[in-house]
Order: C-alpha cells, then sequence, then structure tokens
C-alpha cells in the first residue's frame, strides 16, 4: 500500500512540475501573466494549442482608438467623446507617404534593396495603436523596400492595411498572431505567397514564403517566429531545418532572404550548421557590437521582468543567387531601429528593430 502511495505522490509532483512548465510557456508566448495562463490552459484540457486559439479569440478590435467614420455614428455620444473625431483629416493620411515638402532624394531609382525584420509584439496591446504609429514613422524615415513583421494580430493588419497604402501586406494568417510582410508597391513586385506549416508547433509558428522581382532580381522572401521559450530548442531547430532546406531548395539564379524573430542561440545554429553560401549578415557585416542584442530586457522597459536577458533572437540570413550572368545581392549595411521612446513612455516593441541594405554584387 505504501508504494502505491508513493507512486501517486511522484505522479502528482510531475504532473504538478509539467503544468508549472506549460503556464510558464503560455505566458511568455500570450505575454500574460501564470494565473491567466493556467485558467486558459485548465478549461482546454492542458493542451497548449487549444489554449492559445482560445486566448486569441478574444475581440481586440478595441485595442486601436480609431474607428471608421460609419462606426463611429453607430456608437454612443459617451463612446464618442473617448474616441478620435471621425471627421479629422487624419482618418484619411497615408502614414506611410513622404511628404511633398521633404528635402529627402526620391528613393524610386534607388539600386539598393532596404528591409525592415520586426517582432512588433502585437501580443502586448497597451498603448497598441501610438505603438503602431511608430511603425509607420520608421516606414517614412526609412522606406523600406521590404518589411518583414512577427507577433501580429487581426487589428494590427488593419490599421497598416488603413494608413500604410504604399505597401501591399502579405499575410501569414489570419488568426491568433501571425508573421506578415510589406512591399513597397513602387518598387517591389508580388509573384507567389506560399505559407509553410511547421508539423509539430505547439505555438501557431509557420513560415511565410513570397516570391518577388526587384527591379532586375528574383527575391524568395521569407520571414517567420520560430518556437519561443529555452525549453523548446529541439523544436526551434527542427525549424531552422525546415527553412534552410526551402533556402537550399530556391532555383540559383534567386537571391534568397530570410528574416524575423528566431528565438535561436548561437549554440542551436551550430548544432544545426547553415548551407553552404548562406550568411548571417550580421556576421558578414563584421559582428558590430551596436547591433547584436535585439532583445535587450536592460534598456528595454516594456516587458517587466525579474532578470536581464540580451540576446541576438531576431536574425536575417541571405542566400545570393549564384548562377552566372545573373545578379545577385550582397550585404551593406545593419542598424537596430526603435531605440527611442514614443510620447507614451514605451518603446514600439519589446523587440528592436532590424533595418538592413544589400547591393547588387557579383
Amino acid at each position: 500500500m505504501s508504494t502505491n502511495v508513493e507512486s501517486l505522490k511522484v505522479s502528482a509532483s510531475n504532473m504538478e512540475e509539467s503544468r508549472a512548465r506549460l503556464c510558464e510557456e503560455f505566458a511568455s508566448v500570450a505575454g500574460t501573466d501564470s494565473a491567466v495562463a493556467q485558467c486558459f490552459l485548465a478549461e482546454n484540457d492542458w493542451e497548449m494549442e487549444r489554449a492559445l486559439n482560445s486566448f486569441f479569440e478574444a475581440d481586440l478590435e478595441s485595442v486601436f482608438e480609431e474607428k471608421d467614420p460609419q462606426e463611429e455614428r453607430s456608437q454612443s455620444p459617451e463612446t464618442k467623446k473617448r474616441k478620435i473625431d471621425p471627421k479629422t483629416p487624419k482618418q484619411c493620411i497615408d502614414l506611410t507617404e513622404d511628404s511633398p515638402s521633404s528635402s529627402k532624394p526620391s528613393v524610386e531609382d534607388d539600386p539598393k534593396l532596404s528591409l525592415i525584420s520586426w517582432n512588433v509584439d502585437g501580443l502586448d496591446t497597451d498603448n497598441l495603436a501610438e505603438r503602431a504609429r511608430g511603425l509607420c514613422s520608421f516606414l517614412v524615415l526609412y522606406t523600406p523596400d521590404v518589411v518583414f513583421l512577427q507577433e501580429l494580430i487581426p487589428p494590427y493588419v488593419q490599421y497598416l492595411k488603413k494608413r500604410a497604402v504604399s505597401y501591399l501586406i502579405v499575410e501569414g494568417g489570419e488568426e491568433s498572431y501571425f508573421t506578415g510582410m510589406m512591399l513597397k508597391r513602387s518598387r517591389v513586385k508580388l509573384l507567389e505567397k506560399i505559407i509553410v506549416p511547421y508539423p509539430t508547433t505547439q505555438m501557431l509558428r509557420n513560415l511565410l514564403v513570397v516570391q518577388v522581382t526587384f527591379k532586375e532580381h528574383k527575391l524568395c522572401l521569407m520571414t517567420s517566429h520560430l518556437e519561443s521559450c529555452k525549453g523548446h530548442a529541439a523544436e526551434r531547430m527542427k525549424q531552422l531545418r525546415l527553412v534552410m532546406q526551402r533556402v537550399t531548395d530556391a532555383p540559383d539564379d534567386v537571391t534568397v532572404l530570410f528574416g524575423g524573430d528566431t528565438n535561436l542561440r548561437d549554440t542551436e545554429v551550430v548544432k544545426v550548421g547553415l548551407p553552404p553560401h548562406v550568411c548571417d549578415v550580421w556576421e558578414r557585416l563584421g559582428k558590430q557590437e551596436h547591433c547584436r542584442y535585439t532583445w535587450d530586457t536592460k534598456t528595454n522597459t516594456n516587458k517587466t521582468v525579474p532578470y536581464v536577458s540580451r540576446c541576438r533572437f531576431d536574425r536575417i540570413y541571405l542566400r545570393p543567387a549564384s548562377k552566372e550572368g545573373v545578379p545577385c545581392l550582397l550585404p551593406d549595411h545593419m542598424a537596430l531601429i526603435g531605440l527611442e521612446k514614443l510620447d507614451c513612455g514605451r518603446f514600439t516593441s519589446d523587440h528592436w528593430g532590424i533595418y538592413c541594405s544589400f547591393v547588387a554584387g557579383s
């Protein structure tokens, strides 16, 4: 009898540890606390994917203060007082359009390809409208040709579609949270979009693959948000292998760019290994220290955590076109962006964004 009792105690202890770990992982992915995590997991039989889906099904439209005029007219006077006047001209402004009075030279003939990759932390709904406007201000400042985005939510995408009309937005999902790309309409032409699932993900992750042309270049653009948390290294490396296989399989007349919030640790990349001709852009440009840490809780205060973590989670990988006579692109410049607080006292995201440019090479 005592043996059975001890076995039950061990079993209960293991279950408690397992559920505590699930709560920690859920809280990390969803940006919430362990109490909320426990509630959603318990209601969904402790199945991570079901619990996350349930969490993200909540109506998040209210996190953006601005509404369409028709929506405004249907609201009560008390609600309207808390909203922006629907008659304001700001409703129709493209926040990513260059100002007619700008002294900045035209970028239409610039032979360089420019790219921003950013986990915008759409799961954090505090000050989200102002933070989304912050993203748009960086689009004006850098006029990137391509933007890789992670942790988008549907309201954030709808906001960008209204306020960044100079870009075509390609979505890697429709529900919960997902990745996306923004393509400068005047510079980049979309040919094809594919969403590649990660078969064993527990966090709703996938790979967004987009085929485009940029001037005389054929490009294969890929973005992803690889599995989060230290305990999911095996799944993350499995996802990286899938990504790199797609990179390797691309035709040799195509330049491939993959970037996003990879959550990778250097040791994991070493274990997986990079295919021939694929480079880590940060490493290729000399491992500049000021671009090293894209997740930096020492400086970025958007997340309240009881520890200091400085990691290079966000990365860009390049495989240039190798076919003889075909133009390719090579790394030119890299910088971190979003380092300044907005008027609300918070940063655009809990991640710094990466800005890169690429030049034609041989």
